[in-house]
Order: structure tokens, then C-alpha cells, then sequence
């Protein structure tokens, strides 16, 4: 079931335009990608490689069954609406089949479109958070930079230095982070996890509000009715984390895949934004 949409904040990117659409997309993240057998996947393919289970219409032949087939991994992917933007914008509809000479570009365009797409995600969010209101001008010009190199040629594409950009934006979003954060109060809130190794912690009912979760290995942990309100989880390790009744109402920086990988239930809470996963 999904949750309802976010409103869209004056100056940002559309939400729409920054989740996948595969109506719109050639089946890039089905064929750029590389993929081993493991939990994740049943068979292997290397990048540019199309997945056996891809469509003559760029569409998966088997989307309904993806978990029982054993592609638990396609399932928690989000290429965070980059597919689309590179197919119809970056390439000018031209698919990879009617135009060979592409295909390779078109390819390696993805994942740095991507990135740029998740940094724009970043930086929607933050315009949208009150407390942040001091960074907002210094936001939404990161944010229209961002936007304009999305919107370059394949080749000023291929040749960006993401590190570089996400290494300018990253400090605007540690600020933001800190003044959401400091409206948390009382007694053991903002806790400090920065980076920590959290690998199947035991964390049910927790009280997490305001942590900074950045970059933190929750891979497998008991976060069963944890509080985690207004908790900064960019980049955090959510994968088979236990999410059921846990509270993530007003929890920043999470994106989809992040959810995408964890377990949940009908009473998990998560941010409008983002939409509750199927297999939950």
C-alpha cells in the first residue's frame, strides 16, 4: 500500500521526477547492472548484459514474482527516477536497441545519474525542513547546481566527478542535519552513531529520536518498535533490519531502497514521502 504523496516545496524538484518510472525508462537498471548469485539473485550477468527475464517493452517479465523467483535484489533497488531522466532526457528517447552506438554510454550514464538523483533527493528534503529554514538559500542553490549538471550531455555526464559534487553538498546537509536534530530534547536524545558498527544490535524499543544514524551498519537488527523520530539515517545499512512497529515518522534522509531492504509490518510508521514496500 502506498502512503500519500509529500507536497511539493516551492523551489524543489518535482517528487514525481525523482521516483522510477518505468513507463519511461528502457529497462536500464535491467541490463546495466551486474548481478552474482547469492541471496539477492539466482543467476549471474555482467554489466550491459540484458536480464533473461526483460521484456521486447523494456518491462519485466516476471515483476509480480521477483522474490519468489529469487530476485529479492531487483526488489530493493530504486534507481530514484535516474532511469527515466537518462532514457528520455539525457539520450532524447533514443532506446539502446534502436540505437546500438549508444548502449554502452546509456549504460554507464545510470549509475551517475543515480547519484545525482539521490543528491537531489537530499537536498528536496532539507528545503522542506523548517528548522533548516536559516540554509534554505544556500540549499536551493546547491539543489538548481545539482539539477543543471542532471541535465547535461552523455559525455559531461560520464566525465563528472560525483565524489567531488556529493563531497560540496555533504556539509550543507551535516548543518542541516544538526539544527533538525537539536530540536529534539531531553534526556539521552541526539545520540551519536555516526558510522557505527550496529550489525544485529539489539535495539527493540530504543528510543531514537534525533540519533545520527549516518552511515551506520544496522544490518539485521531488532528495531522492533524502536522510536526513531527525526533520526538522520543517510546512508544507513538498513538491509534485513527488523522494522515492525517501529516509528520513523519524521526520519530524514531515508530513502526508498533503504526501506526497500529492510522487513517492516503494517504498523511500521515511515515518512510520507516514501512508499511502504510490498513485501512488508
Amino acid at each position: 500500500m502506498s502512503e500519500l504523496p509529500a507536497p511539493t516545496t516551492p523551489g524543489a524538484v518535482p517528487a514525481p521526477a525523482l521516483r522510477a518510472d518505468c513507463d519511461n525508462c528502457f529497462g536500464l537498471c535491467c541490463v546495466a547492472l551486474t548481478f552474482s548469485v547469492s541471496a539477492d539473485f539466482p543467476v549471474d550477468k555482467k554489466a550491459g548484459e540484458p536480464c533473461r527475464n526483460l521484456r521486447t517493452d523494456f518491462r519485466c517479465g516476471i515483476h509480480r514474482e521477483l522474490r519468489g523467483k529469487g530476485f529479492q535484489g531487483c526488489t530493493v533497488y530504486d534507481c530514484l527516477g535516474a532511469g527515466q531522466k537518462v532514457s528520455q532526457v539525457t539520450f532524447g528517447g533514443r532506446d539502446w536497441r534502436e540505437a546500438p552506438e549508444s548502449a554502452e554510454r546509456m549504460f554507464a550514464a545510470l549509475p551517475v545519474m543515480r547519484q545525482l538523483h539521490e543528491l537531489l533527493g537530499y537536498l528536496n528534503e532539507a528545503l522542506a525542513l523548517e528548522p533548516a529554514r536559516p540554509l534554505h538559500q544556500e540549499i536551493a542553490r546547491a539543489l538548481d547546481e545539482t539539477e543543471r549538471l542532471t541535465l547535461t550531455g552523455p559525455e559531461a555526464l560520464l566525465e563528472l566527478d560525483v565524489a567531488a559534487r556529493r563531497a560540496a553538498v555533504n556539509p550543507l546537509l551535516l548543518r542541516t542535519s544538526e539544527l533538525v536534530r537539536a530540536q529534539v530534547r531531553g534526556r539521552g536524545k541526539r545520540k551519536n552513531h555516526r558510522g557505527a558498527d550496529l550489525f544485529g544490535a539489539r535495539l527493540r524499543g530504543a528510543d531514537l529520536r534525533g540519533a545520527d544514524l549516518r552511515g551506520a551498519y544496522l544490518i539485521a537488527a531488532d528495531l522492533r518498535g524502536a522510536d526513531l523520530r527525526q533520526a538522520d539515517l543517510i546512508g544507513a545499512d538498513l538491509r534485513d533490519a527488523d522494522l515492525r512497529g517501529a516509528d520513523l515518522t519524521g526520519a530524514f534522509f531515508l530513502v526508498q531502497p533503504q526501506l526497500n531492504a529492510a522487513k517492516g509490518d503494517p504498523a511500521t510508521r515511515i515518512p510520507p514521502s516514501l512508499t511502504r514496500p510490498g513485501h512488508w
